[in-house]
């Protein structure tokens, strides 16, 4: 063999290595977008994989959260939730409803997650509150609303109103969710009476603490059976995670 085919040998090989390191490269950063909010884990930049991150104070709990694709412990706890409690795949979202990341999530996956999955009973739709109060000053109180109204039988009208007229009561706050029972035809007296003695305050800042315990530092954090897909991504993403669970339980 001639010194030109071994040098062009020796090219080819060189090349073909490389690709198949870019590849691998590649297919890991794809992996690490789905579980990281598409890499915009705390971009304030308006894009659509991104997510608001909460000033947690330095504690044992308040890590970077779990490894992509790695399953940690979540409880449902008491918190509303939509189907079969006993569907394969338990989906528990830690949310803000004063976030706009939140209100994207809500817009363009929650709403298809609950059309393909939970009401065909393959899985477990959960809401937990995630307030982040040193960026979204009325998230505390509009949790709490969202308490008063499940107290009543109506928490699921009254997130997807406060997610619609998210612009609304934003900077106003509680005369607008005041309002907002009334609107749902509520027990105002008692929705009011609720509201205004802080009856959930302690229920949101358990939520908050179980969702900093699960590495959660920002919303919105949906855990699929334990997987914590992170940001308000595509629909998309979701579904691959969720066929993944059904296929595992199959």
């Amino acid at each position: 063999m001639d010194e030109t085919n071994k040098s062009e040998e020796t090219v080819s090989l060189k090349k073909s290595t490389i690709w198949q390191i870019v590849s691998g490269v590649l297919g890991v950063l794809l992996v690490i977008s789905i579980f990281t909010s598409g890499f915009g884990y705390g971009s304030a930049g308006g894009t659509l994989t991104g997510n608001a991150v909460r000033d947690v104070p330095s504690q044992p709990t308040a890590n970077d959260g779990p490894a992509p694709g790695e399953r940690v412990k979540v409880s449902v706890d008491d918190d509303p939730y939509l189907g079969n409690k006993d569907a394969k795949v338990t989906i528990i979202e830690f949310s803000d409803f004063q976030c706009p990341f939140c209100g994207r999530f809500y817009q363009s996956a929650e709403k298809q997650i609950i059309e393909d999955y939970v009401k065909t009973g393959k899985a477990t739709f959960v809401y937990r509150d995630f307030p982040l109060t040193s960026i979204h000053p009325d998230a505390q109180k509009a949790a709490e609303a969202g308490e008063c109204a499940d107290e009543q039988g109506k928490f699921w009208e009254y997130h997807d109103m406060l997610f619609e007229k998210q612009d609304d009561w934003t900077g106003v706050g509680v005369s607008k969710f005041k309002q907002y029972a009334v609107d749902l035809k509520l027990d105002t007296k008692k929705f009011n009476d609720c509201l205004d003695t802080g009856k959930y305050a302690s229920e949101v800042k358990k939520d908050a603490d179980d969702a900093v315990a699960a590495g959660a530092r920002g919303t919105p954090a949906t855990y699929v059976n334990g997987i914590l897909v992170s940001g308000a991504q595509p629909f998309e993403n979701f579904k691959q995670v969720i066929d993944a669970e059904l296929a595992k339980s199959s």
